[in-house]
């Protein structure tokens, strides 16, 4: 069943499956401009699991559930229903590597087939068995050895080389979340790394021109995504996040983990000097522990320590990719953890560098109160990528039918919008 006035054909899905929480959002797409879709948030859902470990399914039938239940509920509120969905995948699993293609150009003037055979040569780099391709992104053209080219289309050369950053994914991960959804009851539509898609939602073109690095602090894990001169050009993931602040909580404290979340939900302070030296907070406790109390800056300490060694390890993966004095823009925090007070104080004090919360805003109508905080990043970001798929397919199924294009000719011409969405990141 669909609402009176939801078009079915212009609803997107997206679906963030944390270490913590699994957030669904399903939206409408309004607009008809390829490159500036508009998101009308319909519904969002969350549902706690424990299914994920780093970004790994480790119970498929605790994230089988989690899925069901986020997308339901976002299905309840949208008053629509959706089959398919745009996934988000993250984790230690994800790798990066640059690929160049050389081609010789044909003709005296480089045109849209020249640059096509380019990017085909470089993302023809051989990708283990055990390993799939996610994104293929073309960073730069060089036209007779003259670099840095955005676009060589009209430009006289008789050289064309393409500079292609491949991000690759575990082909195990990758099976057992498609699987996880299936059992759910939808269809994976494709997935997208999920630094790329709260790149999308957070993100402005002039801070990944001038330089901006993407840190996105998740229950698990926290990812790095680097952008210079308008792609990205370094991805990371650290091994440590929001559940690593909670272990710490429950060993110090000696409380259990979901009352350690609790604790830091609403008391949690990760910069020690924000902390009100006035504030008790009881512990909760056994009988034989007896009513307990610690001060507000003895749990701040706890969080600043271990957020301080999360923000030195990613300041250590910009330093070591060359970044560290190329971010102009400074640094964008996301994800759940972005939110709690005293994170962007204490960032800024290891990074050096200005620092905002990164929250999802600009191209959304709507419910759009919903989801306006940084752990909804991620999930805006999938849906917003799904709009760009679904404005870009519109485009060239109109372009088709005015060029009459037989059904191998549309074949070439979907595939080519498949290219072009990569220039988003």
């Amino acid at each position: 069943m669909t609402a009176r006035g939801i078009v079915p054909d212009r609803l997107v899905a997206g679906l963030d499956i944390g270490s913590a929480k699994t957030t669904a959002i399903i939206a409408e797409v309004a607009g008809e401009l390829p490159r500036n879709p508009r998101l009308r948030v319909l519904g969002v859902g969350q549902a706690r699991t424990t299914g994920l470990r780093r970004g790994v399914v480790a119970d498929i039938e605790e994230t089988t559930r989690s899925i069901r239940k986020s997308l339901e509920d976002a299905e309840r509120m949208a008053g629509a229903h959706v089959t398919e969905v745009y996934a988000g995948i993250a984790g230690a699993h994800v790798q990066a590597m640059t690929s160049t293609g050389v081609v010789a150009v044909n003709g005296d003037e480089i045109t849209r087939a020249d640059v096509d055979r380019a990017n085909d040569v470089a993302r023809a780099q051989a990708i283990p068995t055990d390993r799939e391709l996610l994104h293929a992104i073309p960073q730069e053209y060089t036209v007779d050895r003259n670099r840095g080219i955005r676009d060589p289309v009209g430009m006289i050369g008789t050289r064309l080389e393409t500079e292609m950053y491949l991000v690759t994914i575990g082909g195990s991960p990758a099976v057992n979340l498609r699987k996880a959804v299936e059992r759910a009851g939808y269809r994976v539509r494709e997935l997208v790394l999920e630094p790329l898609a709260s790149a999308l939602s957070v993100l402005t073109e002039d801070e990944k021109e001038l330089g901006v690095a993407l840190v996105e602090l998740g229950a698990g894990t926290t990812d790095l995504a680097i952008f210079h001169e308008g792609k990205i050009r370094q991805l990371a993931s650290v091994n440590f996040g929001g559940n690593s602040v909670t272990n710490d909580i429950v060993l110090g404290l000696k409380v259990t983990p979901d009352d350690a979340d609790r604790l830091k939900e609403r008391y949690g302070c990760a910069y020690e000097p924000l902390a009100d030296p006035d504030l008790a907070i009881p512990l909760p406790g056994t009988a034989a522990q007896g009513e307990r109390v610690i001060d507000h800056p003895s749990l701040a300490h706890i969080i600043h320590q271990r957020m301080d060694e999360v923000f030195e390890l990613v300041q250590r993966e910009i330093t070591e990719a060359g970044y560290a004095r190329r971010l102009s823009a400074g640094v964008v925090l996301t994800g759940g953890a972005a939110g709690m007070r005293g994170m962007r104080e204490l960032a800024t004090d290891v990074f050096g560098i200005g620092v905002r919360i990164g929250s999802p805003a600009d191209n959304i109508g709507g419910l759009s109160d919903s989801v306006e905080a940084p752990r909804f990043a991620t999930v805006v970001g999938l849906a917003q990528y799904g709009a760009h798929r679904l404005a870009l397919t519109d485009a060239a199924g109109a372009a088709g039918r005015r060029l009459h294009l037989s059904a191998p000719g549309m074949d070439r011409w979907i595939e080519r919008v498949r290219i072009w969405l990569q220039d988003f990141f």
